[in-house]
């Protein structure tokens, strides 16, 4: 049995990619299936793809990637699964996708973790809504055999038009990447740090509570805040160090956090986010609070894992109450990576995604 994964980004570079299905090659190749993966983009057009200049460079680069991948396209007559995630091209009407299920007759997974049929881009212009064509997402779900979903939100969403929904959480490797036992370091005696981590398009995020950060940076001078992200913050803080994600320190990077943090806006798009962030910090024993948005209330059992913050108070409170109770930080720790390893580990979800291809 031959699986494609079509995929937008290069192999071991997006978290999306990375958690969702990246983890569970080596089972399916145990399962006995022969993987081709293909992205969108190549390595060095995706450094390229996400700094300021070079459009027509850019323009480029997508236009040899569509042609190369409806060459693919074209030869799938020994496939037997063809994975998608997100969409086969990130923009125009889903073509690929239609030829895969009604020329060549394939079944097509198709997998998503946010809410891509909308946008969390207030300012975006007529023509890149044209070009990114959101109102695919349904017609994908009706060419697909089934569809995988990373939250409850989304799940109820396809299933408006697919009856073969599959709900997939995001999940980590507890035993031997997200696992604080296995990866020794130094923190300073006396000092907190509070930390962040993401990519630069929900950096924004962190503006929601940016008052409240800054009363605690008054309030506890021996508190610091530490962003990790594949672009500078913004955010203004006196004790901000800033450190550029990197998939070979990662996780030694997110071990210097001692209170994880995950802010989000109370809108539609906010409510197809998979909690990834507060998943790391509580596999790593560090406590998470988060925003009561999209699934964070099923991730975070409130007082017991972490907290669930609605207001400004509220993030100032459950932020001191762990600032200042070291004992506090340990056991949110420990239950925080129980509840991932039950519910949000490969281990647990492993039968799950190999569902997906029966």
């Amino acid at each position: 049995m031959k699986i494609l994964f079509l995929i937008p980004y290069p192999q071991d570079q997006a978290p999306s990619q990375r958690f969702r299905f990246e983890q569970y090659f080596p089972m399916l190749r145990k399962a006995g299936y022969i993987l081709i993966i293909h992205s969108f983009l190549k390595d060095y057009q995706y450094t390229q793809l996400f700094q300021p200049k070079n459009r027509l460079l850019k323009i480029r680069f997508v236009v040899v990637a569509f042609w190369n991948r409806l060459v693919l396209i074209c030869k799938l007559a020994q496939i037997d699964f063809v994975f998608i995630h997100r969409e086969a091209s990130p923009i125009g009407a889903p073509v690929f996708e239609w030829i895969i299920s009604q020329i060549w007759r394939k079944k097509i997974i198709y997998d998503f973790d946010d809410a891509i049929w909308l946008t969390d881009l207030h300012d975006e212009n007529n023509l890149m809504r044209l070009l990114k064509w959101r109102q695919k997402v349904k017609t994908i779900c009706r060419l697909s055999y089934k569809v995988s979903c990373g939250n409850h939100y989304l799940q109820d969403y396809a299933k408006q038009y697919n009856s073969q929904v599959i709900y997939n959480p995001t999940t980590l490797d507890c035993e031997h990447w997200h696992n604080p036992d296995l990866h020794k370091i130094s923190k300073q005696a006396g000092q907190v740090v509070i930390g962040w981590t993401g990519s630069h398009s929900t950096l924004k995020y962190l503006n929601l509570i940016e008052p409240v950060l800054k009363k605690i940076e008054q309030q506890f001078p021996f508190v610091s805040f530490l962003i990790i992200a594949d672009q500078q913050p913004l955010i203004k803080l006196e004790r901000l160090s800033f450190l550029k994600w990197n998939p070979h320190t990662e996780i030694e990077d997110l071990l210097a956090i001692d209170i994880g943090i995950m802010p989000l806006p109370n809108d539609e798009w906010a409510k197809g986010k998979c909690g990834f962030k507060a998943l790391q910090y509580m596999a790593l024993k560090i406590p998470a609070i988060a925003s009561p948005v999209g699934v964070n209330p099923e991730i975070i059992d409130h007082t017991i894992s972490g907290y669930l913050a609605a207001t400004d108070l509220e993030w100032y409170n459950y932020l001191s109450q762990l600032i200042i109770n070291p004992a506090l930080r340990t056991s949110m720790g420990i239950a925080g990576r129980q509840k991932v390893i039950g519910s949000y580990s490969v281990s647990s979800n492993t039968a799950n995604f190999l569902s997906l291809f029966e």
